[in-house]
């Protein structure tokens, strides 16, 4: 979608004025009553000003702190950073005693936008890498690889911690990760694209959705002859959908029988080997020396402590990072009235940042790269906001949130902004998300969110709004799964999805995918005034429910789609079973209480609703299908609706504009319909986004 034009915001409101005589009275190093200036070329020693900067955030934040005078209200406090690439061997940590005020904010801004990088890196020379020389080394490479891959000893760089590779995960660990100009590069892999397919499952270990009880491990016989020349290899690991396309784990081998073309894992797979989901079971060997026989491949030996490295250009000219930082690069701990502003934060083997507790901090034009794990965390707190930042090339997520009162139904006040978000979970094939929020009253706005292999939004909690989002190519490499996620939990409602576009969405596996997904009893939930396009596959609709009821979907646009609302009912006991599990019961007894205010106040259906039982419906209508397969199937009720194979009066249907002309006939079949702003949605132009 393109940027849509608005009224510029501009930060209204003073924010904390340093008193320009109690300052040079207090501390010379501050020099300014409003600024303080950073840059590389600086010297923490220096007073700070423009002509003398200091070197680093954490130089300017401690000259903050030894100011110690009531700070009045005005302009802001400016910590202003000049260009250059700042190496961050710890994090930058703020607490409580660096907060601004509601009146003055401490703003730490980038003097020119996306020009100030911090990078938790290690930049490796090109003089550090020297030729393969070992012939035991020589003899375990490809052939293909043996005059192209070099060697860099990190001992001699002074790298020693390296970590270790647990013997199975699901998430991605901190880990270090080699980049080349700016680009990812690939762990040695087998297979280079795609993956392999298991032949046959020979033990499956305990499967327990299949209530198979096992202390076996897993074994499984492979197709192609490449497993087995790695017998004799130091050390391998698989990442394979070993059950459920939504489920993948990275598990080390104990064995490769190359005899009888078998492999045994070296634990247990929590769902057990097998077909949970209709497809193949996949899996890829990754960080193999064997296998490193592609340009821009690399393998770390932990043992050697050396890294291996097949350049896709020429070394002499690139910028080569190999990440180290495990934790954040800027950590805000219980700080409040706190901004950052056109920073670029890459290259760690951890999250970017994190913001716990506090209030009203504010992430705004920042662009987030390259980090190992997750973009962003915020946890706890009240009115934080994650405005107008490039979030993208992560190892699991982009934003994490969490926040509000569940016992009390008190809203969190965050905002997730007019956020691009994309290309997430490069290392975390699945549940890792473009946006996950738990908790209250979270406000999700405005955001392009695309490219990730599982679930783009998941969702736990209360009251949160989903509004104006472009969605799109999510679930691609994955079954069962849809780019919105909730469920399990019938505690968690009134959430609202309105105005959003969700289009090209799902597999071509055959279980399915769809663009809204209410998993295991999940209701409450309100789904109006959507576009979806292309937004379903399999057995399910562009909006499925899986077991709950008390949904609804009204004055929304199919496009396209095989099916535009699916459901799959549990009947009367499967509904006692899952209401009277101790698990689930924790989940509205004890967590919170639904049979009692404010949920009952709030959610007036929850009346009984541990003791109900018969007809358990979801509700739709005014809706609009347009050349879709199948407009609904499931326990829905249905009011007035449009069905057509034609055109019902697009501005540009051709062309992907869904807007409804005003002479649309939908507006005289379907009474009360209401345009749907659909201009309005993705990103827009404000101070600190200019462009796509």
């Amino acid at each position: 979608m393109p940027v849509k034009t608005r009224m510029t915001r501009h930060v209204r409101g003073g924010i904390i004025r340093l008193l320009f005589a109690i300052c040079l009275a207090f501390d010379p190093i501050m020099g300014s009553a409003f600024e303080l200036h950073v840059a590389v070329t600086g010297d923490d020693t220096n007073p700070g000003t423009e002509e003398a900067p200091l070197a680093s955030l954490t130089a300017a934040r401690d000259a903050l702190r030894r100011v110690d005078f009531d700070r009045a209200p005005g302009e802001s406090v400016t910590v202003w950073v000049h260009d250059g690439v700042y190496p961050v061997n710890e994090s930058f940590v703020l607490g409580k005693e660096d907060s601004g005020t509601a009146e003055g904010m401490v703003h730490y801004r980038a003097k020119n936008h996306g020009k100030v990088r911090f990078s938790g890196g290690r930049a490796i020379p090109a003089d550090a890498f020297t030729a393969v020389t070992e012939q035991e080394t020589i003899d375990r490479l490809p052939e293909v690889a043996r005059n192209s891959v070099h060697r860099v000893d990190l001992t001699a760089l002074g790298i020693e911690d390296l970590g270790v590779y647990p013997d199975s995960f699901r998430d991605a660990q901190p880990l270090p990760e080699l980049f080349f100009n700016g680009e990812r590069m690939t762990l040695a892999q087998w297979p280079n694209e795609g993956w392999a397919e298991i032949d046959k499952i020979i033990e499956s270990g305990p499967a327990p959705w299949r209530k198979h009880e096992s202390d076996a491990l897993g074994v499984f016989s492979y197709k192609e002859d490449r497993p087995s020349k790695w017998a004799d290899a130091k050390e391998i690991w698989l990442e394979g959908y070993w059950c459920f396309d939504w489920a993948a784990e990275t598990i080390r081998v104990q064995s490769v029988d190359p005899e009888n073309r078998q492999i045994t894992l070296t634990k247990q797979h929590v769902y057990g080997l097998g077909s949970g989901n209709p497809a193949a079971r996949r899996y890829r060997a990754v960080n193999l020396l064997e296998e490193l026989d592609a340009a821009g491949e690399y393998f770390i030996d932990r043992e050697e402590k050396a890294l291996y490295f097949w350049p896709p250009a020429s070394l002499s000219e690139a910028e080569i990072v190999l990440t180290l930082l495990r934790d954040p690069l800027i950590d805000v701990q219980e700080a409040s009235h706190v901004q950052f502003t056109g920073l670029v934060l890459e290259d760690c083997a951890g999250m970017a940042a994190k913001v716990t507790g506090g209030s009203h901090v504010t992430i705004a034009g920042c662009e987030i790269r390259n980090a190992g794990q997750l973009g962003l965390s915020i946890e706890g707190g009240s009115d934080h906001t994650v405005q107008s930042c490039d979030i993208h090339h992560t190892g699991t997520g982009g934003v994490h949130v969490t926040g509000g009162d569940r016992k009390t139904l008190t809203p969190s006040g965050h905002r997730i902004d007019n956020n691009h978000i994309y290309r997430v979970s490069e290392r975390m094939r699945t549940a890792a998300y473009n946006i996950r929020v738990r908790g209250v009253g979270v406000k999700m706005t405005h955001n392009h969110i695309h490219d990730a292999p599982h679930q783009a939004i998941g969702l736990s909690g209360n009251d949160h709004l989903f509004e104006f989002n472009d969605v799109h190519h999510v679930g691609m490499a994955s079954d069962d799964c849809g780019a919105f996620y909730m469920g399990r939990n019938p505690s968690d409602r009134g959430t609202v999805l309105r105005h959003n576009y969700w289009h090209e969405i799902g597999s071509d596996m055959a279980h399915g995918s769809c663009a809204i997904y209410f998993d295991d009893g999940d209701g409450g939930q309100t789904v109006e005034g959507n576009v979806f396009y292309r937004a379903s596959g399999g057995k399910f609709g562009a909006v499925f429910n899986h077991g709950g009821y008390g949904n609804w979907v009204e004055n929304n646009i199919f496009i396209e789609c095989d099916q535009a609302m699916g459901s799959a009912p549990w009947n009367e006991k499967r509904w006692r079973e899952f209401l009277d599990n101790p698990i689930y019961k924790k989940l509205f007894l004890e967590d919170v209480d639904i049979t009692r205010p404010p949920f009952t106040e709030r959610y007036p259906e929850l009346v009984g609703f541990l003791k109900e039982g018969g007809l358990r419906l979801n509700h739709a209508a005014k809706n609009v299908g347009v050349r879709c397969k199948n407009f609904v199937e499931g326990n829905w009720t249905t009011g007035q609706s449009l069905v057509t194979e034609d055109d019902p009066g697009f501005v540009d249907f051709k062309n992907q504009d869904f807007t409804l002309r005003e002479d649309s006939e939908v507006f005289q079949l379907i009474p009360g319909f209401e345009p749907i702003p659909f201009g309005e949605i993705g990103l827009y132009e404000d101070e600190y986004r200019s462009d796509s």
